[in-house]
């Protein structure tokens, strides 16, 4: 075994140690997590976090739509293909469609 054979192993092995080892993080974390909610559950501790969605949708609907903007831009400018363009029109679309629903939500929501 040449020192270039056991040097292309090991450089094939890092990527899959590291998405074990990514892995065994989120699972113990998502396990723990679970472990605390059902403990604060029991002793009758537990609080629901509040989530406000409107907020969310907005500041998500910007980004994304900044985001698509900024893409769909750069592609069109030094790509000229179609198929390209969608790495910007994508997140362009879920950012328009999160700004329509915040601004519909926010109709329907309101006191009259």
């Amino acid at each position: 075994m040449n020192p270039s054979s056991s040097a292309e192993v090991i450089v094939a092995i890092i990527p899959i140690v590291g998405i074990v080892m990514g892995f065994a993080v989120v699972f113990f974390h998502l396990l723990w997590s679970h472990r605390r909610k059902m403990l604060l559950i029991q002793t009758k501790q537990y609080q629901t976090p509040d989530f406000d969605l409107d907020a969310f949708s907005l500041f998500a609907g910007l980004i994304l739509a900044v985001v698509g903007i900024c893409l769909t831009a750069f592609l069109g400018i030094f790509t000229k293909s179609g198929l390209t363009l969608l790495g910007g029109v994508i997140p362009l679309a879920c950012g328009c469609a999160l700004l329509l629903f915040f601004f519909i939500n926010r109709t329907v929501n309101s006191p009259q």
